[in-house]
Parts: structure tokens; C-alpha cells; sequence
């Protein structure tokens, strides 16, 4: 299960105004601060999951939607928020410190 809320929507479409329509992008991003769900505009590729959303799609590869559905994509005070069943690793401490696992 896919599901985008209408304030997420909106912002997306409020954007996509002044920019070229392309598909979203949610993937995976693992860094110091651990690994989360993003947004970004993208291609489709073969191994996608395609979901339409008014003029637009959002894409996510179909491997990383069965581990991590069901998903809501969100808009909230600080920006998109993506809830997901998917178990993330909370990163490392003192990023760029002596005690750092990413230094």
C-alpha cells in the first residue's frame, strides 16, 4: 500500500508549477545520521513501482516497496515526512569526532 495525504500532494503540485513535471523519487539514504526515506526527482527505471498522483508519479524501486510498505508519504511544519514499516538504523554518534564510526 501506497498512500500520498493531500497536504503532501499539494506542496508537490504547488512546485511542479514553476518546474518541469518529473517523477518523485522515494529511496533510501544511509549516512552519519543513519538511513531514512527521501524524496527527489528521478527517471523511471524497469525495476520500478510506478504510483500516479494527479500529473505526476511518484517511483520507488519495487524491491525496497515490499520491505517497506505499507508507506504514506506526508507534509508537515518541517517538510515531507515518509512513514514506513521499514526498521531504520539509527546512525553513529559524534559524526566527524575521534568516537566517530564515519570519521
Amino acid at each position: 500500500m501506497f498512500n500520498v495525504t493531500s497536504s503532501a500532494k499539494e506542496q508537490i503540485e504547488e512546485y511542479f508549477k514553476q518546474n518541469d513535471v518529473k517523477p518523485v523519487r522515494v529511496f533510501l539514504s544511509s549516512g552519519c545520521g543513519g538511513s531514512q526515506l527521501m524524496l527527489a526527482l528521478d527517471e523511471k527505471q524497469p525495476s520500478d513501482a510506478v504510483y500516479p498522483c494527479g500529473d505526476f508519479e511518484f517511483i520507488i524501486e519495487q524491491d525496497l516497496l515490499n520491505q517497506a510498505q505499507p508507506m504514506q508519504i506526508d507534509f508537515g511544519p518541517r517538510g515531507f515526512i515518509i512513514n514506513s514499516a521499514l526498521k531504520l538504523q539509527a546512525g553513529c554518534g559524534g559524526c566527524g569526532s575521534s568516537d566517530s564510526c564515519c570519521g
